[in-house]
């Protein structure tokens, strides 16, 4: 008999495969002949000299692969792709950088840099073809403040990922300290034709904090950075040089809506929220589950969280006579790390999830389509009514390893952790409960 953990798993799998980012492309980048036409408009390529792409985010080698397919035969690009494991099969004329994530390495630095001097070169005859995914923010970066260290780098970066800010927050202030984000790219390619391709692990309406918005205005301001600092305690975790620069006012504005950089810039949004809805409830009806989709909880704690779809859950089920029920939800929870233990904010969901499903007929699983969760090498995990039990026959303190930020630990030992390696996409993170009638 298939249980509710198998049917997760397999939802969560078909969502993927339905969510290829080539064969996406294929589907909503149209071409006819010379002419690439898009939303807002129609580029013909046979008056572009050259072609230059950035690829940035844990989906760039899938989007440059998707791209490859889309442009003419033969048309011949040259650029910089940052991902964060090395290409399979790279593609000639491309220059490839392995950045690190969550926290930036010598790569993010390199490539930010090679990334500015290509893009010295553009002008009106250039096409730069920005390709933008998740996890842009920490794979490529280079500080605005120039006489900071790559340390300082890695410095500030830790102390935003571990504050307990919603990812808003963080990238608010990334924008600000970056000299590749909040528009900044698209201000360094000049009176190039821009476009933006962009497969997005952000809610509908705020795309400029996908990658921290380098090709995009940035709607927020120095005084929401000083805001963000000041309530989340950061000049304590910051350098002190950066510190001192902020205190001394050289801290410039990020470019806004009206600047010149964007009158030739063109975004489109190829992968998002619901692409991964329709995906996700397709596959849980068609495992016979009544399914209602959500995504009210984005930014909350995980906690309070979990009690909100538990609830939604039970709802739903009574709604609908007691038959078999699934909720459906997506983004990112906020999980501060509290100790040095192994796991993320998908781990983290299931396991204080487990206690509260404990010897009912649910399943929940949670997990990140790009295959990671936290410093952990899985995606997310699920449990089910029997899972506390049985971590507690195993000897494992559920409790203790949520204190200890070690949930992926307590689930790697059940064989409960989801592990896919990374899945060369990036949309947000999916959250499945399954209730038995």
């Amino acid at each position: 008999m298939t249980t509710g953990k198998e049917i997760a798993r397999r939802i969560f799998q078909q969502t993927l495969a339905s969510i290829d980012i080539p064969r996406v492309m294929e589907r909503k980048l149209l071409r006819d002949g010379s002419r690439l036409i898009l939303p807002d408009a129609v580029v013909e390529l046979s008056q572009i000299e050259k072609i230059d792409v950035v690829a940035i985010g844990k989906a760039a080698h899938a989007m440059v692969n998707g791209l490859e397919g889309v442009l003419p035969k033969g048309t011949r690009v040259s650029g910089i792709v940052v991902a964060p494991v090395a290409p399979g099969r790279p593609v000639r004329g491309l220059e490839y950088f392995v950045g690190g994530h969550p926290v930036p390495n010598a790569d993010s630095w390199k490539s930010a840099d090679a990334i500015l001097r290509m893009l010295e070169s553009c002008d009106q005859r250039t096409l730069v073809i920005f390709l933008l995914s998740g996890g842009g923010s920490a794979l490529c970066e280079l500080p605005l403040y120039r006489e900071m260290r790559f340390e300082d780098v890695q410095a500030v970066n830790r102390a935003l990922v571990t504050c307990g800010a919603p990812i808003g927050a963080m990238n608010t202030v990334r924008k600000h300290l970056s000299a590749v984000k909040g528009g900044r790219l698209a201000v360094a390619a000049g009176s190039a034709k821009k476009i933006t391709l962009a497969v997005t692990d952000v809610p509908a309406g705020n795309e400029s904090a996908l990658a921290s918005g380098p090709t995009l205005p940035d709607p927020s301001t120095i005084a929401d950075v000083q805001r963000i600092v000041a309530q989340y305690d950061l000049r304590k975790r910051f350098p002190e040089r950066l510190v001192r620069w902020m205190d001394a006012g050289s801290m410039p504005e990020t470019p806004k809506s009206g600047d010149p950089a964007f009158a030739n810039a063109h975004f489109q949004l190829l992968l998002g929220m619901d692409d991964l809805f329709h995906a996700a409830h397709h596959a849980t009806e068609a495992f016979g589950y009544t399914t209602c989709c959500d995504n009210s909880t984005d930014d909350w704690p995980v906690a309070k969280a979990a009690d909100a779809l538990l609830e939604q859950l039970e709802e739903w089920q009574r709604m609908n006579n007691g038959q078999r029920v699934a909720i459906v939800a997506d983004g990112e929870l906020s999980s501060p790390v509290t100790g040095e233990g192994v796991g993320g904010r998908n781990s983290a969901f299931v396991l204080d999830m487990a206690g509260k499903i404990a010897g009912r007929r649910i399943t929940v699983l949670s997990a990140g389509t790009d295959g990671i969760d936290g410093n952990s090498p899985a995606a997310g995990a699920v449990a089910d009514g029997e899972t506390a039990e049985r971590g507690k026959a195993a000897g494992l303190d559920r409790e203790q390893a949520f204190r200890e930020s070690d949930a992926y630990t307590f689930f790697e030992k059940l064989d409960d952790a989801i592990v896919t390696g990374p899945t060369a996409n990036n949309l947000r993170d999916l959250r499945i409960l399954l209730a038995e009638g």
